[in-house]
Order: C-alpha cells, then sequence, then structure tokens
C-alpha cells in the first residue's frame, strides 16, 4: 500500500501511528512514558496485542506477578500491545499507539506485524519516539533530534535527512520498514542527561510530547507532568549541590550549551550522541 499524503498538516482525517519502546531506545523511559502519558489522557482502547512468545525471551524481560481483587494470582507477561484513540481533537483522525517491549528476536516479523496493523488502520504517518544519553545539563533544554526520509515531511517542517550509520534499535527498523510501504516516517528522538538517567525522566517525556503536538496540530494536556518535572528538577539540582564532581561537570556543560547552539536535528548530531552513547554503554558494561 503506498499514501499520496501531504504531509504539511497531517491533515485531521489521515490516520497517524506512534510508537515508542521500552530498552534500548528508552534512556530515561523517557520515550515510553510519553507513551502511556497519551494512552492516559486520550483513553486509548485496545486494539490488538502482539503475541510475546513469539518476539521475547522471557530470561531477559521477564514476566511478573501480582494479586487482584479477590487474592487471585494474575502473570503478566511482557510484550506489545497496539492501541487507538479519536481523542479530544476536531476531526475524523485516529492515533494509533504502539506501546512495547524491544524484542529479543524475529524484529522482521515484529515490524511486519505492526505494519500490517498500521496497513488496516489507513496509517499514513508512522511518529517513532526515543531517547538516548547525552551530554547535556539538566539546567538547560533538552537537546531533541528530529529527522524524516521524506521529502514532503521534510520541508513541511524543516526537517533533514539522518545520515548516521551504526548500531540501531528496534525504531529504526520499523522506521524503515514503514517507509518501504509508503508511509511517511519522522523520528523524534530526545537526549537524557547521563549522570541523572534513572528514570522518570518528565523533562524528556515532555519535550517528546511538544513535539507531537507540533506534528499533529493538537494540544496535549500535560497533567501531573509539570509537577513532576519540578519536583526532577530539584533531585537533579540537589544531586549537583551535594557532588563536587558532578557539579564541576554540569558546570561544564552549561558552558558549553550557553557558548553554542543546542544540537541541530541533523545526522551528525545524532551519530555523535550515539557514538558516546555506545561508548557509555560498554563501559557500563565493563568492556574496553
Amino acid at each position: 500500500m503506498t499514501h499520496e499524503s501531504d504531509p504539511a498538516a497531517l491533515a485531521a482525517d489521515q490516520s497517524v501511528m506512534i510508537a515508542a519502546f521500552e530498552g534500548w531506545n528508552d534512556a530515561g523511559s523517557a520515550a515510553s512514558a510519553a507513551l502511556d502519558h497519551l494512552s492516559r489522557m486520550w483513553k486509548a482502547r485496545e486494539y490488538a496485542a502482539l503475541d510475546p512468545e513469539e518476539y521475547h525471551d522471557f530470561q531477559v524481560s521477564r514476566p511478573t506477578i501480582q494479586s487482584v481483587n479477590g487474592g487471585e494470582r494474575v502473570i503478566s507477561w511482557p510484550g506489545t500491545v497496539l492501541s487507538t484513540a479519536t481523542g479530544p481533537w476536531v476531526g475524523d483522525r485516529e492515533i494509533a499507539l504502539v506501546r512495547g517491549i524491544e524484542p529479543s528476536m524475529r524484529w522482521r516479523s515484529f515490524c511486519r506485524e505492526i505494519l500490517d496493523y498500521a496497513e488496516d488502520l489507513d496509517v499514513h504517518t508512522l511518529i517513532t519516539c526515543g531517547a538516548l544519553l547525552v551530554d547535556a545539563p539538566h539546567t538547560r533544554p533538552l537537546p531533541t533530534f528530529v529527522t524524516t526520509e521524506d521529502d514532503r515531511a521534510g520541508k513541511a517542517f524543516d526537517l533533514e535527512r539522518s545520515d548516521y550509520e551504526g548500531p540501531i534499535g528496534v525504531l529504526g527498523v520499523l522506521g524503515h520498514e514503514a517507509a518501504l510501504r509508503g508511509i511517511t516516517v519522522v523520528s523524534v528522538w530526545v537526549g537524557v542527561p547521563h549522570y541523572i538517567a534513572h528514570p522518570p525522566s518528565p523533562k524528556a517525556t515532555i519535550a517528546i510530547l511538544s513535539q507531537l503536538e507540533r506534528f499533529l496540530g493538537e494540544p496535549i494536556d500535560l497533567d501531573d507532568l509539570p509537577e513532576e518535572l519540578e519536583a526532577w528538577q530539584h533531585g537533579a539540582d540537589e544531586l549537583t549541590e551535594d557532588d563536587e564532581e558532578i557539579a564541576a561537570h554540569v558546570e561544564q556543560l552549561e558552558s558549553v550549551m550557553d557558548e553554542t547552539s543546542l544540537p541541530e536535528a541533523s545526522g551528525d548530531a545524532i551519530a555523535a550522541e550515539f557514538e558516546k552513547f555506545l561508548r557509555r554503554r560498554d563501559l557500563g558494561n565493563g568492556k574496553a
């Protein structure tokens, strides 16, 4: 299926799919939290669930057990759920939300199943959302990296193509396969300060939601996120006050950022930040 859509305003009668996955693509759980927020605020309803048995190694993503009403014990299995929302906006647009955990195996089949559902829902645009660790201070606006391979979307939203080369997560595979089907793909990433990457990361979540507002042309109710951001900011400030090494590092990052503009949404910027992220991850795993 191909779509000859004009992405200039993501027209209100065109369906949109937004996707985020926990794991490698989701520093500070910022992207998955953004999808959870949309699902809650828009009262999304489950449309389909992918069979976790097909895509997950349960020794990597373990199921959980809990008690529910009446004391019944229930096992929850890790997986991916696709939900739909009509939302509070004007028009006939339907938005599909894909929220899950990055699969352990069969990525091509996984993406093919999601995109088959996208075609069933007549999705014209896919927005993938991710977060990565960056050298940025929590005291400044967080850097966002927004790209597209679609010429019309690039022109409409003043976006560049990505020239990043290197390891990718399932978001990259999903976006690539969607583009091959003629779906317009926009990639949204936010940088999370590496020294305060433990979730939640409400500042990064709000940054993603602000980009989604831009593309959808619809206001998104932030609900309690501003209060959570204030608490997060206070905690980050306390961390820097209590740790001289972190304080010095933050001051250095502030100086660099104040002397230059925020990283533009360019392939070079994404590549540089991914290289830093991969080096930091490898050091954390004890690799040379």
